[in-house]
């Protein structure tokens, strides 16, 4: 696979650990409040503020529950609130001793100690000496110190420790939080806003998951993580399903969207992200034609396919096709424009050039697309040259497809080329064209129109779509 344009791996993180550099934006899309214990530690806080003095809890909860999660993002739901943390490999007296005051609400995460084998019993007793001495001093005021476990074993531990050290100033009256997480009727929403959040946009349908199967899924997982390991195994194992029915090949399926009244607001509302990814969601909802019907009785086969042929839909503007076309025509093509009274005189670099800054070549010279900066509307001589090119396509679009073949050559984005190349076994089905780069093939499929629509270019999509996952016998 090129080394310029990689594909989107996938990313289903089920521990908060690997979400804390995802920023705050995407932790508010992705993390639900636990309002229960929110509560519990709002009450607490006021307690703290009028002792004029820190605090010490313990919370409880099996490992996996997102303990992690609420102790990270309690600022996101009770204002003013920050956290920090205390990792594994630091001294906790230490730490606790070198941080300042403060006059905001603050909570202090002691990590990675959440089991009785995880801390010594010398290290646990001079741990609470120093939480003890901190929550009392100036610098620890307003403030929660908080030790997470998955044990019944150290929580025993540490509230026996504490009410011998520290007794009731350090202890509460309820010093131990039994926390489950967030509840289970918030898992498959969870799931969607996470992945989505740190996939492109991508929904679990797009991934081959059906709602009714996520929520299956929440019902057998234990904790919000396991069932998010679970729906990272469910999604691994359907996309693999699917490249065992590929075997032979692995293609990259993209769809170039060519019409006279240069579609690409489109063509955006049926994509997502920077890759300009196929959005099988918005796909589904654009069109009420018959090919919904039949994807729609197997809405995750056609999300695993949207994915792993990573479909991409693509605006190619028709001053750049007709330029193309001019300088890569084939005898024949030319032929044909000249009897239609167009134009054969092109200039290649200018083809080139305006291909490479199209949105397919951005992503082939491994690029990113930015905001879409439309220009401005084709002169009246353009639209009419153009009208006459996709006459042409109406009866014989192979030209127009070996002269795009043609320019992506030059361009120095493919190797070689072929048109109409079959893929499959018992059902065929011909690729308009296909681009070798290295051991890299993706197939490209032309829609030439005189004039399109959002509805019309999601029926064409979805219509490859289907006949790719009947070739490779994912659909029938």
């Amino acid at each position: 696979m090129s080394d310029l344009v990689e594909r989107e791996d996938l990313y289903v993180p089920d521990r908060f650990e690997q979400l804390r550099d995802a920023g705050e934006g995407t932790l508010q899309s992705v993390v639900v409040p636990v309002e229960e214990t929110l509560a519990q530690f709002s009450e607490r806080f006021a307690d703290l503020r009028a002792a004029r003095r820190g605090g010490f809890w313990i919370i409880r909860g099996e490992a996996g529950s997102g303990k992690s999660t609420f102790l990270d993002t309690v600022g996101i739901f009770r204002a003013g609130v920050s956290t920090v943390r205390i990792p594994l490999d630091a001294d906790i007296p230490s730490e606790l001793q070198a941080l300042p005051p403060t006059s905001n609400a603050r909570v202090i995460v002691i990590e990675g100690r959440e089991a009785l084998t995880d801390v010594s019993e010398s290290a646990l007793e001079a741990s609470l000496h120093g939480i003890n001495g901190f929550v009392r001093a100036a610098n620890g005021q307003n403030t929660l110190v908080v030790w997470p476990t998955n044990t019944d074993e150290l929580t025993e531990a540490l509230v026996g420790l504490g009410t011998r050290l520290g007794g009731a100033a350090l202890m509460s009256g309820m010093p131990v939080v039994r926390f489950s997480g967030p509840p289970k009727s918030d898992y498959v929403r969870i799931a969607a806003n996470t992945i989505a959040a740190l996939n492109e946009g991508a929904s679990l349908t797009a991934l081959g998951l059906t709602e009714d199967a996520a929520t299956d899924l929440a019902a057998q997982a234990p904790t919000v993580g396991d069932y998010m390991g679970s729906i990272r195994a469910a999604l691994l194992q359907n996309g693999a399903a699917v490249r065992r029915l590929m075997a032979t090949e692995q293609p990259r399926v993209w769809t170039v969207v060519v019409a006279g009244n240069d579609p690409e607001g489109d063509v955006a509302a049926l994509t997502r992200g920077a890759l300009s990814a196929a959005d099988i969601d918005r796909l589904l909802t654009a069109t009420n034609a018959n090919v919904v019907n039949d994807i729609r009785a197997q809405p995750d086969t056609i999300g695993i396919l949207g994915t792993v042929l990573d479909a991409k839909i693509f605006h190619l503007e028709i001053l750049a096709a007709l330029e193309i076309a001019r300088s890569f025509a084939s005898a024949d093509l030319k032929t044909r424009m000249t009897g239609l009274g167009m134009s054969t005189r092109g200039n290649k670099r200018d083809a080139v050039d305006r291909l490479r800054s199209s949105a397919i070549g951005v992503i082939l010279g491994g690029g990113q697309l930015g905001p879409r900066r439309r220009g401005g509307r084709a002169g009246t001589n353009t639209q009419s040259a153009y009208a006459s090119l996709a006459s042409i396509a109406q009866t014989n679009d192979g030209l127009l497809n070996r002269a795009v073949g043609e320019a992506f050559v030059a361009a120095g984005m493919a190797d070689s080329y072929e048109v109409e190349v079959e893929i499959g076994t018992d059902f065929r089905f011909k690729s308009d064209v296909l681009l070798h780069r290295g051991s890299e093939r993706i197939r490209l499929e032309m829609m030439w129109r005189t004039e399109t629509r959002q509805a019309t270019i999601a029926n064409y999509v979805l219509g490859k779509l289907r006949n790719y996952a009947k070739a490779i016998g994912l659909m029938h």
